[in-house]
C-alpha cells in the first residue's frame, strides 16, 4: 500500500484528500487480501508529516497556475474544493487570487480578445453579454468583468494605466 501511495505522490502534485481517494479506488479495483482495509487517512496524514503531500503548497501552486492562465478566484475556490483543500490551508492561495484578480481578468480578456483587446470595436449587446458571461464563468467578479469590457482600447504601452484604473474602481 505504501509503495502505491509513494508512486502516486512521486508522479503527481496532490492533496491528502486526493491521495485517500486514489488509494480507495485502487483497493476497490484490485481487491485487498488483508484482514481489514488499510486506514487511508493514516497513510495520507503520514505522507503529509513526511512532506510528500502539502495541501497548502498545492493550493498556492494552483492559485498561481490559474491566475497565470487568466482565471479568477471563484474558479480557484472550485478547484480547491474539488481537491479537498480546507479553508485553513488555502488562506495564502485565496490572498494571492485577490491580489491577482485584475491582472488575471486582463489576461483572460486579452487571450479571448474581449473588450479592449477585441480586433474590432463592436458595441452589440449580445457580443458584450457573451463576453461578460465567459468572464464570469472563468471565475472573475461581475464588477471587474464589466469594467474591463467597458474599456475602449488597451495596448502594452497603457496597460499600467488600465490596471490602476481597474484596481481603483473595482477594489
Amino acid at each position: 500500500m505504501n509503495e502505491l501511495a509513494l508512486r502516486y505522490v512521486g508522479r503527481f502534485a496532490t492533496t491528502r484528500a486526493k491521495l485517500r481517494s486514489y488509494l480507495a479506488r485502487k483497493i476497490s479495483e484490485r481487491g485487498w487480501e488483508g484482514a481489514s482495509e488499510p486506514d487511508f487517512t493514516q497513510i495520507a496524514d503520514r505522507f503529509a508529516e513526511l512532506g510528500y503531500v502539502n495541501d497548502e503548497a498545492f493550493a498556492l501552486a494552483k492559485s498561481r497556475s490559474l491566475s497565470a492562465r487568466g482565471y479568477g478566484k471563484r474558479r480557484l475556490l472550485d478547484a480547491l474544493h474539488a481537491a479537498g483543500v480546507n479553508e485553513d490551508e488555502s488562506v495564502s492561495a485565496r490572498g494571492l487570487a485577490d491580489e491577482e484578480a485584475v491582472v488575471a481578468a486582463l489576461r483572460f480578456a486579452k487571450r479571448r480578445r474581449f473588450g479592449p483587446f477585441a480586433p474590432s470595436v463592436e458595441k452589440q449587446t449580445t457580443t458584450r453579454e457573451k463576453a461578460l458571461a465567459a468572464m464570469v464563468r472563468a471565475g472573475h467578479g461581475y464588477r471587474i468583468a464589466q469594467a474591463i469590457l467597458a474599456l475602449d482600447s488597451a495596448n502594452d504601452a497603457n496597460i499600467d494605466q488600465v490596471l490602476e484604473k481597474l484596481t481603483f474602481n473595482c477594489a
